[in-house]
């Protein structure tokens, strides 16, 4: 396991992060774990502390619905800098790629992956030197034909999230590998009614796939 004793890890990114979290953004008495939403973060947390209790990390969830990596930008001294990670977990991606499908006519909305790609680097220029360790978790559509045009561009912002990884010595987690491990054997319509919003499975998958990145 990387995380040292009594890490402080933060996680940010858009609704797969946020998973109905309290917003204190992590768990309290009155919420219990749940303070930490119902999706993946929870399940790290679990994980994390059935295989290392005595690590005792404590973790923080910045997920906001809906996010794109300019409303990250937006928020980034509040709900990042000032918390003062140990540290950090970015998934962001998917409402940069999705807002080009579900809301052409909107051209407002629409991040580029060049805005994508700039705006992550300018993110991580600030943040980068004052943490312990870094993780990226990709984009993901739960749609196994990699033709499909938004699997297609999933998979182009999810490369640039990769690059951006390797350049800032983040660990990545391939958040779309695990989906597709899932889809061999199982409809996309199990795992996401929308293909994005995922089940436990799909929370499990992505969980499982950042404790064994991490360890």
């Amino acid at each position: 396991m990387r995380l040292p004793q009594h890490t402080k890890l933060l996680f940010i990114g858009d609704s797969i992060t946020d998973a109905g979290r309290d917003p204190s953004g992590e768990p309290t008495p009155w919420t219990n774990d749940i303070g930490l939403g119902r999706g993946y973060v929870n399940l790290v947390n679990a994980l994390l502390h059935i295989s290392t209790p005595e690590s005792k990390i404590r973790i923080l969830n910045q997920g906001i619905s809906g996010n794109t990596i300019r409303d990250l930008s937006q928020r980034w001294q509040e709900d990042v800098l000032d918390h003062k990670p140990d540290w950090l977990s970015i998934k962001i991606g998917i409402n940069d790629v999705w807002r080009q499908f579900d809301q052409p006519h909107r051209k407002e909305t629409h991040v580029s992956p060049e805005e994508f790609a700039a705006t992550y680097r300018q993110l991580l220029d600030q943040t980068r030197p004052q943490l312990q360790g870094l993780v990226l978790i990709s984009p993901y559509f739960i749609e196994p034909n990699r033709d499909d045009p938004m699997r297609a561009l999933m998979d182009r912002y999810g490369a640039i999230a990769h690059k951006i990884a390797q350049e800032y010595d983040a660990v990545f987690v391939d958040a779309q590998a695990a989906m597709d491990r899932l889809t061999q054997h199982t409809h996309p319509a199990e795992i996401a009614w929308d293909r994005i919003h995922p089940s436990s499975v799909g929370h499990m998958a992505i969980a499982q796939a950042f404790v064994d990145a991490i360890s």
